[in-house]
């Protein structure tokens, strides 16, 4: 099989995916700051990030994944206090929904998520690091100041280099999380306590705090890592100054190279224009479920662009995307009936979906990808209308299917199928076998039945769906 490849924003060149290590791809992801619930942005950079990792176990290397949560900044202490809760209290009921939106959207769970509040220690000894090799200061307030111009190599990732880049002392310094993009002042590696952060602060040798926000990713990704690891993810919103101050930090305390390679998705456009509060355009998982669609259509709609490409969300994609998915749906029914009851497990052969895998080694072309697999699919229909597969080849098929399916992500059941009763989810496959047979008045009559059972089955041009009636 191929050696996957991406694209490196550090080096601007494709890179193969190969673990330093010789054995586990080891790899980091900016996490959600929980303080909310998480939009449809958000979950576009975490949906890409699991097909990357389901790629590269597809090819048969271990992985390493690991994801943060940010409950310590200056949204999550702002929200908290405005609120009257705990900072654990308020970031615990958002870390929690977040979680179930990955259930839904069938994100594969990091195999560490650590949190900001829980390795505060870690950071705080990478910052005495800092100070005691001369990269960082403190100054009268008891804060702690990354010192740009002693890292020579600052501005590589964001191409700065050859720029003019101008530092600050302690005043000009900046000191807010929500940093502006342009600025490239020393930025703060520790904030002393403010009589608006309440009682969330801890001790250090520079006074009570808390770190600042690029020092979390620092800590922990090394912590867990190493050092050096095989690649580093986020959303290009995070190009600059978080990742670029991510890189100083880390080399500059360690004195090794950070990420090899660094993997960046584009941003998310909702109906032709750029998400924000004030267009009431920052649709979430839940908007998505109110409107009556299922989170895999969401899922199909988040992948379906190519990750360095701006995608554009609009309602009539998630229309399209459900239609895709019963057409899906449809095949593995298929394939399934006419493997009758013959299953296979653990195939290394992906058939005719190996393009599939080919397309999404390259780059991660999932739009080349979905179109190779519908292709797939049109000429196993063909095969399965013609009657020239047998069951074991149609179980075999199933299988092959199943693995291409895999990659994306895709789980074929709605939010609803999934609650249907097995005895429900029966009667109704029933139903569409019959009707595809012109058996229209047993048809019929299985609809009745579903029907007295408190479901509708709905149906579309290339399958059906359950719904509660």
């Amino acid at each position: 099989m191929k050696t996957p490849v991406l694209f490196d924003t550090l080096t601007r060149s494709d890179q193969p995916l190969t673990p330093d290590d010789g054995e586990t791809f080891r790899f980091y992801c900016c996490g959600p700051t929980v303080y909310g619930p998480a939009h449809i942005g958000n979950f576009r950079t975490f949906l890409i990030q699991d097909v990357l990792r389901r790629v590269i176990e597809a090819g048969g290397v271990k992985t390493k994944h690991v994801r943060n949560i940010t409950d310590v900044d200056d949204k999550t202490i702002r929200q908290s206090e405005a609120e009257g809760k705990s900072l654990n209290e308020f970031t615990a009921y958002w870390l929690e929904r977040f979680h179930a939106d990955c259930a839904a959207l069938n994100l594969l769970p990091p195999h560490v998520e650590p949190s900001a509040v829980e390795h505060i220690p870690s950071q705080i000894h990478m910052i005495e690091q800092l100070i005691d090799k001369g990269h960082a200061y403190v100054a009268d307030d008891g804060s702690v100041y990354y010192r740009v111009s002693s890292f020579e190599r600052y501005g590589r990732l964001s191409n700065l280099q050859g720029r003019e880049i101008t530092t600050a002392g302690p005043g000009a310094a900046q000191s807010d999380d929500e940093y502006d993009r342009e600025s490239a002042a020393d930025f703060a590696l520790w904030k002393a306590h403010k009589p608006e952060d309440g009682p969330n602060a801890w001790p250090s040798p520079w006074g009570d705090g808390r770190p600042g926000w690029h020092m979390e990713c620092s800590a922990m990704s090394v912590e867990y890592l190493g050092d050096t690891f095989d690649l580093h993810g986020g959303g290009v919103d995070l190009i600059f100054p978080h990742h670029e101050n991510e890189i100083a930090q880390s080399e500059a305390a360690t004195g090794k190279p950070f990420a090899r390679i660094w993997f960046h998705s584009a941003h998310l456009m909702v109906e032709g224009s750029k998400m924000s509060k004030s267009l009431g355009n920052l649709y979430t998982l839940e908007d998505v479920r109110a409107k009556g669609f299922d989170p895999m259509a969401l899922r199909y709609v988040m992948i379906s662009g190519h990750y360095r490409q701006s995608l554009n969300f609009t309602w009539d994609s998630l229309k399209a995307a459900q239609s895709a998915l019963r057409r899906l749906q449809q095949l593995d029914a298929d394939l399934a009936r006419a493997a009758d009851g013959q299953a296979v497990s653990g195939t290394t052969d992906w058939g005719p979906f190996e393009p599939v895998y080919d397309a999404l080694a390259d780059n991660l072309n999932t739009p080349d990808a979905l179109g190779r697999l519908f292709t797939a699919m049109h000429e196993v229909e063909r095969q399965l209308h013609g009657r020239t597969v047998g069951a074991e080849e149609a179980a075999l098929l199933r299988s092959q299917f199943t693995q291409a399916l895999n990659l994306f992500g895709f789980s074929l059941a709605t939010d609803d199928q999934k609650a249907a009763p097995e005895e429900i989810q029966r009667l109704a496959q029933e139903r569409w076998d019959a009707k595809q047979a012109r058996d229209f008045a047993r048809a019929d009559e299985l609809r009745t039945k579903v029907t007295e059972h408190g479901w509708t089955i709905r149906d579309a041009k290339d399958g059906y769906e359950l719904v509660r009636s």
